[in-house]
């Protein structure tokens, strides 16, 4: 079975860099991280290698070259393959653009099923996989917190998907885009002691635009369809939890919170 982990390296959240001028995140030269639901989906491709040895792993990503180091990391851990798609022609371009580009090459490859995030944290859109698919004429779903090890075979796959206020299980007919998020559990392993110096590089493709032949004004800033009008940190407030008693002085905290609240 030939497996396809389209994944995505993110800007450290705590250090990245941004070009006001043009509204892009700048991805060269900063500390790049694995996106947490892409790491769920290659955890997920790995655990399926481990019980069935013949399968073969690709993880495939759209980035600047100075994500080798990461990807060396993923061979470590017993993929395959790496493909690193890479070109300056390509920075700044948008979702529906990095899709074109990711699915022309998907197209001359063979899979079995391709496996995503559902998520990025430095964009959160989940353009990508749908609009992947629909450039392959495959089926794709999102949010799948569980795929069923004993079902996922070359033929179809049984997915459970977070749908909100319930789960809900689908069959799906493969090859298809199966899009995880990281609340599936699936969490990828340590390098073993003895990989940890492993020499992986030969096992790393490039491939730009000489490659792909796309015309300047097809891919980029100027190829895009859509434009970052401003972007932002995402900040997470800290909630209280305060439990009272079921007293005179619980029912004054009670009705005091929900008159500072504008409720009474």
């Amino acid at each position: 079975m030939r497996i396809i982990c389209l994944i995505k390296f993110i800007p450290d959240v705590e250090n990245f860099i941004y070009d006001y001028e043009k509204n892009v995140l700048v991805r060269e030269n900063v500390r790049m991280v694995l996106n947490p639901d892409d790491a769920s989906a290659v955890a997920y491709a790995l655990k399926i290698k481990d019980k069935n040895p013949e399968t073969y792993i690709e993880v495939v990503t759209m980035a600047p070259q100075g994500v080798m180091l990461q990807l060396e990391d993923l061979l470590r851990l017993n993929v395959d393959k790496a493909t690193l798609i890479s070109d300056k022609l390509y920075i700044g371009s948008d979702s529906y653009i990095t899709s074109m580009i990711l699915g022309k090459y998907l197209s001359g490859i063979n899979f079995d099923c391709i496996l995503t995030g559902t998520h990025a944290l430095d964009g959160d859109t989940s353009h990508v996989p749908a609009q992947i698919a629909e450039i392959l004429h495959i089926a794709q779903m999102s949010n799948i917190v569980k795929i069923e090890e004993q079902s996922f075979g070359c033929d179809s796959a049984v997915i459970e998907v977070d749908a909100e206020k319930v789960f809900v299980k689908y069959k799906v007919v493969l090859p298809a885009i199966l899009s995880l998020q990281k609340e599936s559990k699936y969490k990828l392993p340590f390098i073993k002691y003895k990989d940890i110096d492993l020499y992986v590089r030969n096992r790393i493709e490039i491939i730009d635009n000489e490659v792909l032949g796309y015309e300047q004004h097809e891919v980029g800033i100027r190829g895009s369809l859509t434009q970052v009008f401003s972007t932002f940190a995402k900040k997470m407030d800290k909630k209280d939890k305060l439990v009272v008693k079921n007293d005179e002085e619980g029912i004054n905290t009670v009705f005091s919170f929900l008159k500072s609240k504008g409720y009474v």
